[in-house]
């Protein structure tokens, strides 16, 4: 069970802020608030952790440098605006972090990219490379070829599939509540805060969402449906005060802030739970006995070497069946390579991918951690 003492040690955050923490009533970027979120963020990035940032604000400072004083309604129009805000949100954000030694690196998603399984795998990989590098990757919605009108609290379900994409330990979404309250403080005073619940918890929605809320559509409500998407890989998620000075550093002390959304299963067991309960494969693979028992016994990935047979149609990313020798399946797993170069790998050693293929791209035909033993 997520509990806030474990905050301080957590190790990757994926962070949300949205425009209206960013920009005054639409006015455009307040350089001064987003000095004090970088200077938070900076502290952790360089104390060791990872992070990825995912900002609004873009349109919201398209539409400052362009005059305009109305928000834009026609989906073109509304495209160009975060076209043109974006320049400026993410030179701002590499002014800010440079000035405190640190790079950062601009990551435009699109829900088709998180949805196709090997733009998926390329996104993840990149990002795990800037990790890596010690970089601040700043996420935001390439809202210019989106084919749907933007949305607010899109970024909320953006940053909930960065969160499972990196396999975070902690997605914290910034809002101007204090969190998530039994009833909207602004009518009722005395509403209680939630100060930690399971994402499961019947009363959400009601509490979120609930006409009159005040909270909801758009709002809470959209917080609430990302905390639970992070949760499908064990990702809690922190419904956050964005107006309190300090909020992501309390947070790193394990501070009573906001409102702490748990999943139901650790990160391990919600993907495993996953992996398994996938009725659909797309190809299978047959191991010799030597790699049967360095799943079953060591716990080991699966290595080319270890495979006599490749079987199916499949890409890179989709998930394969393992079985032995009899045709029993052992385990099932998201595999590496695609079925052209897996046939071509097979039985052969890691060190010899490059000069088979051209590339290396993992030196696991499956990693241990996209595994799972049946």
């Amino acid at each position: 069970m997520f509990t806030r003492q474990r905050l301080p040690f957590t190790r990757r955050w994926v962070v949300k802020i949205g425009s209206a923490l960013l920009t005054g009533d639409g006015a455009g970027l307040e350089r001064a608030v987003l000095e004090t979120w970088v200077e938070q963020m900076a502290a952790r990035r360089l104390a060791g952790h990872d992070l990825v940032l995912v900002s609004s604000g873009a349109v919201a400072q398209g539409m400052a440098r362009m005059g305009w004083t109305r928000r834009p309604t026609a989906l073109h129009a509304l495209q160009a605006a975060a076209a043109i805000g974006q320049m400026g949100l993410i030179r701002a954000y590499e002014d800010c972090f440079a000035a405190r030694g640190l790079h950062t690196a601009q990551v435009l998603l699109t829900r088709d990219d998180l949805a196709n399984r090997q733009r998926y795998l390329n996104a993840r990989s990149t990002l795990r490379t800037l990790l890596e590098l010690g970089v601040v990757p700043v996420v935001n919605e390439n809202d210019t070829v989106a084919t749907d009108e933007l949305r607010f609290g899109d970024n909320d379900t953006l940053a909930a599939l960065v969160a499972n994409l990196i396999e975070a330990d902690l997605l914290i979404l910034l809002t101007d509540q204090d969190g998530l309250f039994e009833a909207d403080p602004r009518q009722q005073p005395d509403a209680h805060l939630i100060g930690e619940t399971r994402v499961d918890d019947n009363r959400l929605d009601a509490i979120a969402g609930g006409s009159g809320s005040g909270l909801g559509s758009g709002g809470m409500l959209t917080k609430v449906r990302a905390a639970r998407l992070a949760a499908r890989s064990g990702c809690p998620t922190i419904i956050a005060p964005g107006r309190r000075p300090e909020s992501l550093l309390g947070i790193g002390r394990g501070e009573t802030l906001g409102t702490l959304l748990t999943p139901v299963q650790g990160p391990q067991a919600a993907r495993k739970q996953w992996l398994a309960g996938h009725l659909q494969v797309s190809g299978r693979l047959e191991l010799d006995d030597g790699a049967v028992r360095a799943l079953r016994e060591q716990g080991k990935s699966l290595l080319a070497v270890g495979v006599r047979g490749v079987f199916g149609q499949f890409q890179r990313g989709e998930v394969v069946s393992c079985v032995d020798s009899r045709g029993q399946e052992v385990a099932r797993g998201l595999i590496n390579y695609d079925v052209q170069d897996s046939l071509r790998i097979k039985g052969r050693p890691s060190s010899e991918f490059e000069q088979i293929l051209g590339y290396l791209d993992d030196e696991e035909l499956i990693h241990r951690d996209n595994l799972v033993l049946l």
